[in-house]
């Protein structure tokens, strides 16, 4: 009851919230607003990281990202882009995650323990070697192919619902998301691992 006192009256949109932030960086706004999309960001960075525990942390690293970014960048629609944000943050900690053995074989010696006692399954490495390549070829594409296919695929929103969000036209949608797929499916392919 006290901390709710301190709440603003009447909740602002996500622009609002943004542009008040970026004119006083105020963290309290922009913690209301990153609270109100804290349950997307939990699933997206569960979905990739698989630990309840690494999410959650995550989560917290995002909003640490944000306050950084937003200072810097414009952003449009905050849900799509936290979106992305979020999953970037959780493939890059993939990659982080990997083992690289180089000619000299220097390892951390935590790392080595952790390869040397718990090798991962050859699956998992195919796994995040994909979600890393789709993550790179993803970055390949033309800004309105990107953002149709994350729309489409990622949030699962409609033709109509991306047409509405982006200002494209329905008939532009189908051709991004044609386009995008095909040179998704290109890349992809040409990133082949074994």
């Amino acid at each position: 009851m006290f901390l709710k006192i301190f709440r603003r009256k009447t909740a602002l949109t996500d622009v609002e919230y943004l542009s008040d932030y970026r004119r006083t960086g105020d963290l309290t706004g922009l913690g209301e607003l990153y609270e109100r999309h804290m349950d997307m960001v939990f699933a997206v960075c569960f979905r990739y990281l698989r630990d309840e525990d690494e999410a959650k942390d995550a989560v917290m690293q995002v909003f640490e990202q944000l306050m950084m970014d937003l200072k810097t960048h414009e952003v449009q629609n905050f849900k799509s882009w936290l979106h992305s944000v979020a999953r970037n943050y959780c493939l890059m900690q993939l990659r982080q995650k990997r083992v690289a053995v180089g000619d000299e074989g220097i390892f951390e010696q935590e790392a080595y323990e952790n390869f040397v006692s718990e090798p991962p399954e050859k699956e998992d490495w195919r796994i995040e070697a994909q979600l890393s390549d789709l993550g790179d070829c993803l970055q390949t594409l033309a800004q309105e192919q990107r953002r149709s296919v994350e729309l489409f695929y990622f949030q699962q929103l409609c033709y109509q619902q991306i047409a509405e969000q982006t200002g494209f036209a329905i008939t532009k949608v189908k051709s991004y998301l044609q386009n995008g797929k095909r040179n998704l499916k290109l890349c992809m392919e040409g990133k082949q691992h074994d």
